[in-house]
């Protein structure tokens, strides 16, 4: 009985740093992405001799639902992007048809920007679909951080090896994040930037991605307005809306 106390007793730190964790990321989480959101914004991919700039618009209902539209540049616009659960589709207007990506896909580039498929649709969760551990402390501009270690879990089809979130102690805000691939190579880091309060929550509202291996190369991703919790129908994020959407 005393060994089975001690091994309790031992044990117990470690469950009780994971439960917290845990809690830790689903809190960030979800004060990025209550319970829906509604957004406006800009992404801008640099490249050592060019800059281009897309705007979008995104509509997103807890973890099952997300749509994005995008609206310019022109040869791009209209292109629409559909997470519904663990589906994922692209409406091209230009061949009028919708295209499933496989999950193979969605480590790949998304519109040749430094962010991936799954970083804007968001197949996979943050929460549900890694394991977390507190890793130490840190401060990032100002603002003192727990650092979270993310390993995915056995039966989840992830893209990362290994995600490092540094998430504000205060707020729950994701301040900075460390992408690894399956070798353990540091593929892309993600700062945050300009925190403001959006439709009542205080978030950054600049993500700038930065590939680790590609000199002078980076994509900002900037929300010009937020919506949050404005009722949003499951009948919305369906393949039939994808074409009336431009």
């Amino acid at each position: 009985m005393k060994k089975v106390l001690t091994l309790i007793i031992a044990f117990f730190p470690l469950y009780l740093s994971a439960q917290n964790a845990t809690e830790i990321v689903k809190k960030a989480d979800e004060k990025m992405r209550g319970n829906t959101m509604q957004a406006e914004m800009i992404i801008r991919t640099t490249r050592p001799a060019w800059t281009r700039e897309m705007q979008c618009k995104t509509w997103t209902k807890g973890t099952s639902f997300a749509m994005i539209l995008i609206q310019s540049p022109a040869k791009d616009k209209g292109i629409v992007f559909l997470k519904r659960k663990k589906e994922v589709w692209n409406w091209m207007p230009t061949l009028e048809r919708n295209i499933k990506l496989p999950p193979s896909m969605m480590s790949q580039s998304w519109m040749g920007t430094d962010f991936t498929n799954d970083d804007l649709v968001k197949e996979s969760s943050v929460v549900e679909d890694y394991s977390h551990t507190l890793a130490g402390d840190t401060v990032i501009d100002g603002r003192a951080c727990y650092i979270i270690n993310m390993i995915p879990k056995p039966e989840a089809a992830v893209v990362w090896s290994k995600v490092v979130l540094c998430i504000d102690k205060k707020d729950f805000l994701e301040m900075h994040s460390l992408f690894f691939d399956e070798d353990g190579k540091l593929v892309n880091t993600m700062n945050s930037y300009d925190i403001k309060m959006m439709d009542g929550r205080l978030i950054p509202t600049r993500f700038e991605m930065i590939p680790a291996d590609k000199k002078g190369q980076k994509t900002e991703m900037i929300y010009k307005s937020i919506q949050y919790n404005k009722p949003i129908e499951d009948n919305f994020f369906v393949a039939e809306k994808m074409k009336t959407l431009s």
